[in-house]
């Protein structure tokens, strides 16, 4: 029960990595907003999960949508002391292919969803005490990516963001960090699977482009976050937790 009596809002938490950090923190006592774009989506996972969650439909590319978030997490548990930013998205392409709406779009979700949903955590949990925010970056912010440029622009950002904000704000008695996953299994390669010709081989390429020879489980990430959002890692902030498999030690 290492989160007991702690209130979270974690974005994109209706799948993937969202999901499994969703599902480990209520395990360990933590109350949860599951905040995604699609709701039926996020009220599923809530009838899932338990009384303890609660559903919210949020762009957080919006800042109106982010600022009622925030106001939903107090108005509905009385508090907010953790802020999970894991909503995001990439897409394929160099920076001659990708196009500019797609560019931007991914910009103001993973980057600018960052951005607008700590600006309206940051004061509840002031007025609460303290807190913790920790943001979902990549291991593409350490080690590039081909063929991935707006993701790969996106993810360094998260990761410069997050240590600026973790000086900004330690004297609120604010922790901010970020995990830096390497391939895992989510709903985006749940898709390129269904639309790949030989979904067996693509899986096949992807694990064996891995040291570990396998790609991660979102539950092995969501590991990383309940350590970062606990009082575990009390030292920690302004620092970039890296779950890769080893991706980043070749």
């Amino acid at each position: 029960m290492r989160l007991k009596d702690k209130t979270a809002v974690i974005t994109g938490a209706a799948a993937g990595i969202g999901r499994a950090t969703a599902a480990l923190f209520v395990r360990e006592g933590a109350r949860v907003i599951v905040a995604d774009q699609n709701f039926e989506a996020a009220q599923k996972t809530c009838d899932e999960l338990g009384q303890a969650t609660s559903p919210f439909a949020c762009d957080v590319s919006v800042a109106a949508q982010c600022e009622l978030l925030m106001r939903a997490a107090e108005a509905r548990f009385g508090r907010l002391d953790i802020l999970i930013n894991n909503a995001g998205f990439g897409a394929l392409g160099n920076v001659v292919t990708t196009d500019e709406a797609v560019l931007d779009r991914i910009l103001a979700v993973n980057v600018k969803g960052v951005f607008l949903c700590s600006k309206y955590a940051v004061p509840l949990m002031k007025k609460g005490g303290g807190g913790v925010i920790v943001n979902t970056a990549s291991n593409t912010a350490s080690i590039g990516l081909k063929d991935r440029a707006a993701y790969v622009a996106s993810k360094g950002a998260v990761a410069a963001l997050t240590r600026s904000m973790a000086l900004d704000h330690v004297a609120d008695n604010i922790r901010v960090n970020c995990v830096a996953p390497g391939v895992t299994m989510s709903s985006y390669f749940d898709k390129m699977l269904r639309e790949v010709p030989d979904p067996a081989e693509f899986r096949r390429v992807l694990d064996a482009r891995q040291p570990m020879r396998r790609t991660g489980k979102p539950e092995e990430i969501a590991y990383a976050f309940l350590y970062l959002a606990s009082s575990e890692s009390s030292f920690a902030t302004g620092s970039m937790l890296t779950v890769d498999g080893g991706a980043t030690a070749e």
